[in-house]
């Protein structure tokens, strides 16, 4: 793995030059995480690679963290770790190591914090961001992070089959989540990151989390969760149940809605927008008379965080290539009444797309005397 982090480092050192920036400054996040594999903490104290787009790359750690560093692959990587000791000022030190730098690329999820003192300690460099050179690296995955996504949609597929265990009238969405947030952990992952249980009227809103509302009989139930493996990639699923009888309308809606799931999949192709994909389920929805309930993006990059590059979006343009990892998640939410959505994480082909969650989609009921 060593080979493929130092091919990393290189490219961002290409990228970051033809971007105009003369050095990145990464700290503790996905960045770090996808250039050099270690995973380290976001502490008050600094951690930052430093790396110019020509010298010496450099990992500036806190003296405490040396250890964890040079166990972590970052350790084996052709860059020198520097240790700083509580008495050290460890902006200045990373601006002694780069002397005269005119454009700096921060990380873009850099503590406010962090990018003041580092504007204090470089007063004559432009702080900009350095999305601008690794987003276009981190956009399209290569067969190691595609493995490694297809085992996490695999372990949250694993949770998705334990539904009819957890999802039973009487229990409170906050009982089902709890259930479901220990089996996340179980089937394979080291975090679960989010658990929605969203049931009846609460699926209305996307992001409801969890609750004390009781649940049903007849209700629907929105069920969102995922979680962060070893390797540092990201599982996202969602699929709705019904408790019961389903309610009056419901199962026509849903099949619509399973419909603009599959048109937005069937239209991930190189070369196709990421417009036209939220376009191909919004116009299936829409000819259903659910168009004006389906209030978000269709989908969303997945890889080291669970929201990143491409977004599915109306607006965007880009072209879709080989090698991007996205969600597929249309949905419909009526006010007062309930929701319904179905993901998937898909993965852009050389010649089509490849579903890398393998559940059921078709509406599952459970029976709520079960």
């Amino acid at each position: 793995m060593s080979d493929a982090f130092n091919n990393r480092l290189a490219q961002a050192r290409t990228a970051a030059a033809s971007a105009g920036i003369d050095a990145l400054l990464i700290t503790p996040g996905s960045d770090l995480r996808y250039l050099t594999g270690y995973a380290a903490l976001p502490l008050e104290r600094l951690t930052c690679l430093v790396l110019p787009t020509d010298g010496e790359a450099v990992l500036v750690v806190p003296g405490l963290e040396e250890p964890a560093a040079q166990a972590s692959p970052a350790g084996g990587l052709d860059l020198r770790i520097l240790p700083w000791s509580e008495t050290d000022d460890p902006f200045g030190l990373v601006a002694h190591t780069l002397a005269d730098v005119r454009r700096v690329g921060l990380d873009d999820h850099m503590w406010a914090e962090k990018v003041l003192r580092f504007r204090a300690a470089m007063p004559d460099a432009e702080q900009v961001l350095a999305g601008a050179a690794l987003s276009e690296l981190r956009i399209r995955k290569d067969a190691d992070e595609l493995d490694a996504l297809r085992a996490a949609a695999r372990a949250i597929d694993r949770v998705h089959a334990r539904m009819p265990e957890w999802l039973k009238a009487g229990r409170t969405e906050h009982e089902v989540g709890r259930d479901i947030a220990d089996a996340i952990i179980a089937e394979g992952h080291v975090s679960a990151d989010f658990v929605i249980v969203a049931s009846g009227p609460n699926g209305a809103s996307p992001h409801h989390e969890t609750g004390e509302r009781i649940i049903r009989a007849g209700d629907p139930v929105v069920v969102d969760i995922g979680g962060t493996t070893a390797a540092g990639y990201c599982s996202d699923e969602t699929r709705t149940y019904v408790v019961g009888e389903p309610p009056a309308g419901f199962v026509t809606e849903y099949g619509a809605l399973k419909q603009a799931q599959e048109a937005a999949v069937a239209q991930v192709r190189p070369g196709a927008s990421a417009e036209s994909v939220d376009a191909a389920a919004r116009d299936v929805l829409h000819e259903a008379g659910l168009g004006e309930y389906f209030i978000h993006r269709t989908g969303h990059g997945i890889g080291l965080e669970t929201h990143e590059d491409p977004y599915i979006v109306a607006g965007n343009t880009r072209p879709i290539e080989p090698g991007m990892a996205f969600s597929i998640e249309p949905g419909f939410y009526v006010p007062g009444r309930y929701g319904a959505r179905i993901e998937d994480i898909v993965v852009a082909t050389e010649d089509g797309v490849e579903r890398l969650n393998l559940r059921p989609r078709e509406l599952t009921v459970i029976d709520a005397d079960a």
